[in-house]
């Protein structure tokens, strides 16, 4: 089944080369560089900072706002979670989210993006290299209408470039070139790979490995081991039964830093509106 869906897709070029690049770069030169130079505190400092930057730009922004609306903000939390998201080069929020609403809509059907059905390999990384026919314009309706959203598409690309060159800079003001070129590596490239990784076992393996305990109408699955790598998001059988609530993980023992955060901004006003929806076991 996997092969004949494969082969009645044409094959995604742009995604192919840029994703094949990240991954070299990552096993490649990253162990290489290491074996010639070795990193410095500061490309490990950037590598963490703009990992847990970029990936609450998903989290947060992408997945909880834009996605699932399951809360507000102000105009200038959303620029700033709109470059996070687009520093983590998984798509212009536009495409991202409304892929992420047909994922909720069609859940294990044909018109999944990451159909987890159809094995872990394509679920993890395998849709991103083949173009997708089922996308439809419906699912991004409502977010064509915000402007900021807007705003992202237009300038992705710059936010991508800049993304890649800002730990370029920040290591070159260290320890000149060769500070510039460990920095881009490891904050920058590797940065990169496991951020897109990260965010991909949630439709590979939280869509196949792991516990329902909210209900099992589709394919989703609870791994609080994957939530330790994506800022809560492992909790993916109770986010698909209550898709609406700004928590994924709801028990307060829950390892959720994207709720907290979303919690600890309302306190001074930077969120509100904050959607809860009333949990039960099956």
């Amino acid at each position: 089944m996997l092969k004949t869906l494969t082969q009645n897709r044409q094959l995604d070029y742009l995604n192919t080369i840029v994703f094949s690049l990240i991954a070299v770069g990552t096993m490649i030169t990253l162990p290489l560089y290491a074996y010639y130079y070795d990193f410095s505190w500061l490309d490990w400092t950037m590598f963490f900072a703009l990992y847990i930057f970029t990936g609450l730009g998903i989290t947060v922004g992408y997945h909880r706002l834009y996605a699932h609306r399951s809360f507000k903000c102000t105009k200038w939390m959303e620029i700033v979670l709109l470059i996070a998201g687009g520093m983590a080069l998984e798509a212009p929020a536009l495409r991202w989210a409304g892929d992420h609403i047909r994922h909720h809509a069609r859940c294990d059907q044909d018109e999944d993006p990451y159909n987890a059905k159809l094995g872990f390999w394509w679920s993890h990384i395998g849709w991103i290299f083949r173009k997708d026919p089922h996308r439809d314009e419906k699912y991004m309706a409502r977010l064509r209408q915000n402007p900021l959203i807007m705003w992202q598409h237009r300038n992705y690309l710059a936010i991508i470039i800049g993304g890649l060159l800002f730990p370029f800079v920040v290591g070159f003001l260290y320890d000149g070139w060769i500070g510039g070129i460990g920095c881009f590596l490891l904050a920058g490239v590797g940065r990169t790979f496991f951020v897109l990784n990260s965010t991909f076992f949630i439709n590979s393996i939280c869509h196949i490995w792991g516990s329902q305990p909210y209900g099992d109408s589709n394919s989703s699955r609870d791994s609080w081991i994957i939530s330790l790598l994506t800022f809560g998001e492992g909790y993916h059988n109770y986010h698909h039964m209550y898709q609406s609530d700004y928590r994924n993980g709801p028990l307060w023992y829950n390892f959720d830093p994207s709720k907290w955060l979303i919690w600890m901004m309302s306190k001074i006003g930077l969120t509100y509106d904050l959607r809860r929806q009333q949990a039960s076991s099956k």
